[in-house]
């Protein structure tokens, strides 16, 4: 079996086999006709299930037949102009290089001695970031798994410091467990769910999360925050956070920054920018005014899998002030002992909540030494035209209503039938509509709830996307909704 290790000896059947990969992939990707094939979980499970992992092909090539049947076959395929569904984006070539690279090395990002040019690559690109953000000379980050451990990371920076001023404040000596039960986090009810789920994670509870309203445009009402944070002093509470969201998941609105960050600062309370999404902002050439107001952030996450076209995974977890990374620092004899740091050996881990960690950063750096930053920012420039484009398509379809004016790239809307039809109704039909085009292969749409109603989405993230697809999925829609109604109110009769 040491045939199959990549070393010195099998450099030319790593060679042969990658390539033989990359040619099956490759031609997916160039006959791709619909982002999926429509088969169900009833369909592919049995076959998945009925292989024997016991009974290895040893093959190679049977291996990669066997992988078209069960996984490249009928995977959903991103890139494909009609995939508008999740953030998802396409993903550039030169990351995909990087990844090729990054797997065969295998580096570890926890320490200098595993990966030694990785951690000056990833280091590099947290600087550029942070540059680019605005956060200044003193920031720093780390790179992650994705935006949920980002804001989960942020916001145990955010309870360990609120916690550290309190129990300083104190005039009698404060335990830790006395003020955790006082802590309230602040964000708007549109904002990403990992806020309450790291709540829940960092020993607070849901019921630590106060939501606050949105505005008609769905972004923080922050006349409402600034009642509420005064409302959390009144009751002898301690505001330990204000997480401001740059690109909600379901509408990609952007919350008032610069009033948010005057009101956290008034509170003494961190303040964190959620731009999983909105971070492609940052690189465009003529929309960076968007962000305005992130750069008074305290810690902000970044996914460069979704609006720097990256692959997954690739986020970062960046702060302004480095000192406040200690807090998830833990020095451990057998990696990285305190001596280490007296050195001045840049060990990644004493900034991480993980050990063991992918070279990511490579992909973004493949990129931008490829493309450069204005070349991506541009990309993300043409979806969010796109973005504008359907929503004028979609407000002056009749069969639909949309709720806001797009700021990045997401468009909700929902099928409202002709005549008087029961509200259940138009929201069944919008939620069949969805299932049924999903199940005809032909696109993919994401769906929410509004208020309580059941509306679909559109997520454009892919410049390959014409008006013209949107106009052609929103017919598809709109039939498979009529049929719907049409047996609906056939065997109500």
């Amino acid at each position: 079996m040491r045939s199959h290790l990549l070393n010195e000896t099998t450099a030319d059947l790593y060679r042969r086999s990658v390539t033989e990969g990359v040619e099956r992939v490759a031609a997916k990707l160039a006959t791709t006709e619909r982002p999926h094939t429509g088969i169900s979980v009833d369909e592919l499970a049995p076959v998945i299930n009925g292989i024997d992992l016991d009974r290895p092909l040893e093959d190679p090539a049977a291996v990669l037949d066997e992988l078209e049947e069960v996984y490249l076959r009928d995977a959903v395929y991103f890139h494909h102009p009609r995939y508008l569904g999740h953030l998802n984006c396409p993903v550039v070539i030169p990351a995909v290089l990087g990844e090729a690279v990054l797997s065969a090395v295998n580096s570890s990002l926890d320490t200098w001695d595993q990966s030694i040019g990785g951690t000056l690559i990833e280091r590099r690109l947290i600087d550029w970031t942070a540059q680019r953000i605005g956060l200044g000379p003193d920031a720093d980050g780390i790179f992650t798994s994705g935006g949920s451990q980002s804001n989960f990371h942020a916001l145990l920076l955010a309870r360990d410091e609120a916690c550290r001023k309190v129990m300083q404040s104190s005039e009698r000596a404060l335990p830790k467990s006395e003020v955790l039960p006082k802590l309230r986090i602040f964000t708007s009810e549109a904002s990403h769910f990992s806020v309450e789920k790291s709540a829940a994670m960092l020993g607070l509870g849901y019921e630590a999360v106060i939501a606050v309203p949105v505005d008609r445009g769905r972004r923080m009402d922050t006349s409402v925050l600034a009642l509420e944070l005064e409302n959390c002093a009144a009751e002898g509470l301690f505001p330990m956070a204000v997480v401001a969201t740059a690109g909600t998941t379901d509408f990609g609105s952007i919350d008032p920054l610069p009033e948010i960050a005057r009101l956290a600062a008034e509170h003494s309370a961190w303040m964190h920018v959620d731009a999983a999404y909105g971070c492609g902002l940052l690189v465009s050439p003529t929309r960076r005014h968007l962000l305005d107001g992130i750069e008074r952030a305290d810690s902000v996450t970044v996914d460069y899998h979704k609006s720097f076209f990256q692959p997954v995974s690739s986020s970062a977890m960046l702060v302004r002030d480095r000192d406040t990374l200690k807090h998830a620092t833990y020095h451990a004899d057998y990696l990285n002992p305190r001596r280490m740091a007296q050195e001045r050996i840049p060990n990644q881990v004493d900034k991480s909540i993980q050990t063991t960690r992918r070279f990511d950063a490579l992909k973004l750096w493949m990129t931008l030494r490829t493309m450069g930053a204005d070349g991506l920012g541009s990309l993300f420039d043409e979806v969010i035209e796109l973005a504008a484009a359907g929503w004028d398509i979609i407000d002056a379809d009749p069969r639909f209503e949309v709720v806001v004016k797009p700021q990045i790239s997401t468009l909700v809307f929902r099928y409202v039938p002709g005549g008087d039809v029961r509200r259940d109704l138009v929201d069944e039909a919008n939620l069949q509509a969805r299932k049924a085009l999903f199940a005809s292969g032909e696109a993919v749409v994401a769906g929410t709830k509004v208020d309580g109603d059941q509306y679909l989405k559109f997520t454009l993230l892919n410049p390959q996307t014409t008006t013209a697809d949107i106009a052609a999925v929103l017919d598809l829609l709109a039939s498979h909704a009529e049929q719907y109604l049409g047996e609906s109110l056939v065997h109500a009769s």
